[in-house]
């Protein structure tokens, strides 16, 4: 098994010894035992970084450099004008503690990504959004998540200053089934910290 334990800048293509595709729920943890593209089992022994991104590279200690791929899986993608209509949309949604991946299809168009759940897909089409439900990987946002615990990272230290809402990214995983029967409280309640959550 090839131990993954450092975290390195992208390297060129003939330097990457295999890739490793994982879903985001996988690209989460700093400890996990899976198996590469090309079927090498591997395992991580991360510091307690930042989320694994798309084309993020890892390196063993003798030398094999493994490229992370975000897997495709069961999203939701929600399509709206740019401009204010997408920045109310992204608003709203990171008002309920929920995972964003946010970008553009064009100048007029921007999309936002989110997992599954019909609570969120409902409040997209009500503010404008026309939804696609697909398998497409999920690549969101770095920010409150990923900093959650280790602001120090590095080249990340500008997020220190919302330390305060990291607090809030544990409890992602039902956070957001909670605040169904609460989304009201919850709005007002997270005005404050609604920049925690979309930038």
């Amino acid at each position: 098994m090839i131990e993954l334990t450092q975290r390195i800048a992208p390297v060129e293509s003939a330097e990457i010894f295999d890739s490793l595709t994982l879903p985001f729920e996988l690209r989460i943890r700093g400890r996990l035992r899976a198996t590469t593209d090309n079927g090498t089992d591997v395992g991580l022994f991360l510091d307690r970084g930042p989320v694994l991104r798309d084309g993020d590279c890892l390196q063993s200690n003798a030398g094999e450099v493994i490229r992370i791929r975000a897997a495709d899986e069961p999203v939701v993608t929600a399509q709206i004008p740019a401009g204010l209509p997408l920045a109310r949309l992204c608003y709203h949604l990171g008002n309920r503690h929920v995972q964003l991946a946010i970008g553009s299809i064009d100048e007029q168009t921007g999309w936002v990504r989110f997992p599954p759940d019909h609570v969120l897909e409902e409040l997209a089409e009500r503010l404008g959004a026309t939804l696609k439900r697909h398998q497409a990987p999920f690549d969101p946002e770095p920010g409150a998540y990923s900093q959650a615990g280790h602001s120090h990272s590095h080249g990340e230290s500008h997020e220190e200053g919302h330390a305060h809402g990291h607090s809030h990214s544990h409890s992602h995983s039902h956070s957001h089934s909670e605040s169904h029967e609460h989304s009201h409280e919850h709005e007002h309640h997270h005005h404050g910290h609604g920049k925690d959550h979309v930038h």
